[in-house]
């Protein structure tokens, strides 16, 4: 277990993607006079800063922010990882209230359930891995370990790399590594949680008004320059939501409209996928029918919430 034993307000926001989440950790931060942490997997990256939605520096004037923008681009994360960057900050700040708030929903619930405690990957097996066909992955892995194959698609290459650099790293499946006791952080308290979840008529329509912001804001110029370092094609940012379908536009493949379009889908595929997270494996987080930077919404949590730290 990760000990951090210290009594704090801890609170945890989730939500899917535009639902208004770093608003509302603001406001909650800025009543407990405590600090914003990350919990966005793409947001920990220093790079593509628009693109990501991590907050503005005009935000982060607003209450202080922790774990945004730390990592360079070609670093690899991972729930375990994150997990190991909490522990490291509840120890530096101990009596710091926090709200730790993000849409990666592995990392909230690495936090509220805790996880499998894989050791880190050594960098030579993951890059062999890495560097094996696509297509391959499924009968290399049913070779290796095929208890761990049956329960994967063929069609699912990030889980089937996973698998496979677990087994060739640990000896063990992963199988077996889920089955052991969770790996968590000891935060000496119970963590007040939030989910955001606004109607999704709504939600859609505020995916497609903050990417056409983005665009507004420099998001193609900003891609476009990072995309001009050739040692950042190997990085994880490049499949953030969004990234994928506005890089076609830079290269010419697709016209802006149409990338625009497709980045559209894409994101409100996303938010579906992190709304059913919510529901079904963050159940601990109170569902809130709403946007976090509705000021109606923002005073009900903050009552509900801020009673218990009075």
């Amino acid at each position: 277990m990760l000990r951090c034993n210290m009594k704090r307000p801890v609170i945890v926001i989730g939500g899917p993607t535009a639902s208004g989440k770093s608003a509302l950790a603001i406001r909650l931060a800025q009543a407990l006079g405590g600090t914003v942490v990350n919990a966005d997997s793409m947001q920990l990256y220093r790079d593509l800063p628009i693109l990501t939605a991590r907050p503005s520096p005009a935000d982060e004037r607003l209450a202080p922010h922790a774990l945004y923008g730390i990592w360079n681009p070609l670093e690899t994360g991972s729930a375990g990882r994150w997990l190991g960057l909490l522990a490291d900050l509840l120890e530096r700040e101990p009596d710091a209230p926090l709200v730790i708030t993000g849409g990666t929903g592995l990392y909230l619930e690495a936090l509220l359930h805790g996880i499998a405690a894989v050791p880190d990957i050594p960098a030579d097996i993951r890059a062999e891995v890495r560097s094996l066909p696509p297509a391959a992955l499924h009968r290399i892995l049913s070779e290796e370990d095929p208890a761990m194959a049956v329960r994967l698609r063929s069609t699912d290459p990030q889980r089937l790399m996973r698998a496979l650099e677990v087994r060739r790293a640990t000896g063990r499946s992963l199988l077996a590594w889920h089955a052991d006791p969770p790996a968590r952080i000891d935060i000496g308290v119970e963590p007040e949680g939030v989910a955001l979840l606004p109607a999704r008529d709504e939600l859609v329509a505020r995916i497609g008004r903050r990417l056409d912001q983005m665009l507004a804001a420099g998001a193609l110029d900003e891609l476009a320059a990072f995309l001009a370092e050739p040692a950042h094609a190997d990085s994880p940012l490049l499949k953030a939501v969004g990234v994928p379908e506005f890089a076609r536009c830079i290269t010419d493949v697709v016209p802006p409209a149409e990338a625009l379009a497709a980045a559209v889908i894409s994101t409100r595929q996303y938010a579906k996928r992190q709304v059913t997270f919510l529901r079904h494996r963050l159940r601990a987080l109170q569902p809130c029918a709403g946007f976090g930077d509705d000021l109606a919404v923002q005073e009900a949590v903050s009552a509900r919430i801020l009673s218990r730290f009075r």
